[in-house]
């Protein structure tokens, strides 16, 4: 995909039908990210419903438009089977547009299983790989530490994790500034016999790489600064980032009675915003899908507005940043040095 000129508009299509809030927070979203980012967005989704919910947004001379898709795949749909039945499913007519070079990147809060098989068969996976993966910083508290897979794949080989360490490390290169990210195998213990038999072969592939490599890491070493890159595989990515999000919401509710008594009630809403934010990242900025031919940014399913528009940003610096290329050539380098020690 060529790289759009500096000061050129960022062309964002954007499946306005995905999320537990569509179209209405989807188009507010938009809506709002045209304010902020030098964007150019295209709405795919039910043409009356997204129209409507357009003119209550006042989109006046603002450079937004609507392409017209026919229903949406839901959370409990099988993606595959989905794709096939409805190939014209707002998530398939926005890949779509990515994979024609009218859009530079694709934002979506829908399906995830739906936007990843959609993306693998329309734009198709980068040489060298059979699966993509999903990551990005997933916690407020550490939002220099990117934790990949996300939830993707719930199996993976244990060369398929290097490859998902090698794309976290340019994405923490690149869109974070660490110069040269250390990364960290997420085990049950720092030594190198601890870990399930999956770790365990994986340990001595990292070893292996050019990545820089520093061990093992536990589930606390998200806090210490051991790794900026922590790997692991998308049952256990998943498990993690759905347990945060319950732990902050579990926790609001204790700590605004427990403060109420303490503080004035704006400062305790002060406190509580800040804590949500902390525990739910991804729902403010979305995630990157590593891995395959095009720029796509998936989102929390129950994004509002704001997270949109979080989405979106994370989509123009993504394409702006090059990374789609850059992944690509780091994912060259660890395939040739594995088929060198083969």
């Amino acid at each position: 995909m060529q790289q759009p000129a500096a000061g050129t508009p960022i062309r964002i299509v954007l499946d306005a039908m995905g999320g537990d809030y569509a179209p209405r927070e989807t188009v507010k979203g938009a809506v709002e990210a045209l304010g902020q980012h030098d964007v150019e967005i295209t709405l795919v989704g039910d043409q009356a419903a997204v129209e409507a919910e357009l003119a209550r947004n006042d989109p006046e001379g603002l450079p937004i438009k609507v392409v017209p898709s026919t229903g949406k795949i839901g959370d409990d749909e099988h993606p595959i089977h989905a794709l096939r039945q409805k190939r014209d499913a707002s998530i398939v007519v926005a890949t779509k547009l990515l994979k024609s070079g009218q859009a530079d990147a694709l934002v979506t809060v829908g399906s995830t299983g739906a936007a990843m098989a959609s993306a693998v068969m329309v734009l198709g996976l980068m040489e060298g790989l059979d699966r993509p993966c999903i990551g990005g910083p997933f916690l407020g508290l550490a939002p220099r530490t990117v934790l990949v897979d996300i939830g993707s794949n719930v199996d993976c080989r244990p060369s398929l994790l290097v490859s998902f360490g090698a794309l976290g490390a340019v994405f923490a290169k690149y869109f974070l500034g660490i110069e040269n990210p250390r990364v960290g195998l997420l085990s049950v213990g720092a030594e190198e016999a601890k870990g399930n038999r999956q770790v365990q072969e994986s340990f001595p592939l990292f070893q292996q790489s050019h990545l820089n490599f520093v061990g093992n890491v536990e589930g606390m070493d998200f806090f210490t600064d051991r790794a900026d890159v922590i790997v692991c595989d998308g049952f256990v990515g998943n498990i993690l980032i759905k347990f945060t999000e319950g732990l902050g919401s579990a926790l609001a509710p204790y700590l605004h009675k427990q403060l109420s008594q303490l503080l004035p009630p704006q400062d305790v809403i002060k406190i509580i915003s800040e804590l949500w934010q902390t525990t739910n990242l991804p729902r403010t900025m979305g995630g990157p899908l590593f891995g395959v031919n095009g720029a796509v940014i998936l989102g929390h399913g129950s994004s509002k507005a704001d997270g949109i528009c979080g989405a979106i940003g994370t989509a123009v610096q993504y394409v702006r940043l090059g990374l789609m290329d850059s992944m690509r050539a780091e994912l060259e380098s660890v395939h040739r040095q594995r088929e060198l020690k083969v």
